[in-house]
């Protein structure tokens, strides 16, 4: 169940590039090409929320869950192992 990263979509619809997104955002042009192709193992709320703002947009705009094999066009986040316990549980 991949997780597909928009960012390119709303990088398009503002005519905005990767360098004036990341200056905006204060990420290196690399950290932000790591999380726009889907390489990324995590996103931190604070860079969520600074790419919401600076995109004018709502964080399912960049981000949004595609079941396994039907992406259309956009880039899957890499997969990862399942694992057991919720990482919202006690002790996990």
């Amino acid at each position: 169940m991949p997780i597909v990263v928009d960012i390119d979509v709303m990088l398009a619809r503002r005519k905005m590039s990767v360098g004036d997104l990341a200056d905006r955002i204060g990420i290196t042009p690399a950290n932000l090409a790591v999380l726009k192709n889907g390489r990324a193992k995590a996103v931190r709320f604070t860079t969520l929320e600074a790419l919401c703002d600076a995109l004018d947009c709502q964080p399912g705009d960049l981000l949004r869950h595609e079941p396994d094999g039907t992406a259309s066009g956009a880039v899957p986040t890499s997969s990862a192992p399942e694992r057991s316990a919720s990482p919202l549980e006690p002790g996990a």
